[in-house]
């Protein structure tokens, strides 16, 4: 799972914009380095009065400019209501995400942590499972969650999942490219010591790191891996 090859189409499902960032940019950018196929969704969008028209294409703008410099090949943007997915019905977010991998057929998809305070990670993480059930000969069969900070540090312990990780990406050389995409959000970025601040998002990459002898890394919990046989045709007589 450490080697950018064993991803294969990878799609990383955001709940808003910087999330993808915040949670994987360094593999993002390390598996376009690398050659691979890279799609971004993005669940949500403001909606008025609590965002204005120039703040919504701010947002979007910053989103597609980050993902231009970490090697995004395309963005889909599903925009349901930003902090409204507990008030959409499951089925509409269920299908649209279906309707997305069968377009974009990832083979590893990379979602939210489940145990995130904000509903929408939690909405998103649980319509995007349903939508990658293997009821079909082509599913994704890599499934990694990932941290965001401000948002999977601040769970309930012992009542709501914990973020334990079990897989570990080196991005020691694209650390500084996840920066510099963190950089281009300027609407959503803060100064230290805030969390989603440019030092606590690089402190983490060498805390995370430093656990497993790297640089810098982006750690993930793996929730499905299927290990598939290659398949041989039978021999046949003249």
């Amino acid at each position: 799972m450490t080697d950018p090859l064993a991803f294969g189409r990878t799609l990383v499902v955001a709940p808003h914009p910087d999330d993808e960032v915040l949670g994987a940019g360094g593999t993002i950018a390390r598996l376009a380095q690398a050659g691979q196929e890279v799609f971004v969704a993005i669940v949500t969008c403001g909606r008025a009065p609590a965002f204005s028209p120039a703040q919504i294409a701010a947002v979007r703008g910053e989103a597609e400019r980050a993902h231009t410099l970490l090697g995004v090949r395309a963005t889909s943007w599903l925009d349901f209501p930003a902090a409204g997915l507990s008030d959409t019905p499951h089925s509409q977010l269920n299908s649209a995400l279906q309707d997305l991998f069968a377009q974009v057929r990832p083979t590893t998809i990379i979602l939210p942590f489940p145990g995130d305070i904000h509903l929408d990670h939690q909405s998103t993480f649980a319509s995007a499972l349903v939508a990658a059930r293997p009821h079909q000969a082509d599913y994704p069969t890599t499934i990694l969650a990932y941290e965001t900070l401000s948002e999977t540090n601040w769970n309930a312990p012992y009542l709501t999942p914990g973020f334990h990780p079990n897989v570990f990406v080196d991005i020691g050389e694209t650390l500084s490219s996840k920066l510099q995409a963190m950089d281009i959000f300027d609407t959503q970025l803060k100064a230290f010591p805030h969390e989603r601040s440019r030092e606590a998002l690089r402190a983490l990459a060498l805390l995370r790191g430093s656990t497993v002898h790297m640089a810098a890394a982006e750690a993930f919990v793996l929730i499905r891996h299927v290990v598939q046989c290659a398949r041989t045709e039978a021999a046949g007589g003249n």
